[in-house]
């Protein structure tokens, strides 16, 4: 049996649309696995921020792109019900936050003073008071080029649901110095990954 030019037209016809209506299919199942997988990870596990500022010098440099590890440490508000953070962080971190001053501004600094620790600064030193340390020992930071001072004059109590964090850059740094300590609830996450620029790639443990 001949076909004829005309059927090789409709044919073909039906098949370009059949092509169509595919892609199209594609998009969709993109688009809901978008929805479905990307964004919860985006949403509730892992967020970008670019650093902005010198107050972290010289570990994290103005332009750096950083990946935040959210997952246990954000307050989740999903309508129905509220997560709570359940994650304590440790002494030493590098964790983003929201501005206690202007919740709608991320800052990013290090953990210094742990919820429920005394910290005391002075004479260019940190001193922190804690259960297991109740005269107190003064804090190493061999995160820091070496005869870094801490400027300040500190003696605050920290709260159960407080955290105390100062910038590595202590002489241009707005911190807890200032406006006082990051409630738990504010903290989005700690810094896991600094995807940019290439040659400074990291991911911190």
């Amino acid at each position: 049996m001949n076909i004829s030019d005309k059927d090789k037209k409709n044919e073909q016809k039906v098949y370009v649309a059949g092509s169509v209506s595919g892609f199209f299919l594609e998009i969709v199942k993109i688009f809901l696995m978008a929805i479905f997988i990307i964004l919860p990870i985006r949403m509730f596990l892992f967020q970008p921020f670019f650093v902005q500022g010198a107050s972290m010098e010289p570990n994290f440099e103005d332009g750096q792109y950083l990946i935040v590890n959210e997952f246990g440490y954000k307050k989740t508000d999903l309508g129905f019900f509220t997560v709570e953070p359940k994650k304590n962080l440790e002494r030493g971190e590098v964790v983003v936050f929201r501005y206690p001053r202007d919740h709608r501004v991320f800052f990013i600094k290090r953990i210094i003073g742990l919820p429920g620790e005394k910290i005391k600064i002075s004479d260019g030193k940190i001193v922190i008071y804690n259960k297991k340390n109740p005269n107190g020992f003064t804090l190493a930071e061999p995160y820091l080029p070496k005869n870094i001072k801490t400027l300040g004059d500190i003696d605050y109590q920290i709260k159960s649901d407080e955290y105390f964090v100062l910038g590595d850059n202590r002489m241009h740094s707005s911190d807890s110095r200032i406006w006082g300590p990051v409630k738990k609830q504010e903290i989005i996450g700690r810094v896991f990954l600094r995807a940019w620029p290439l040659d400074k790639v990291a991911i911190f443990k």
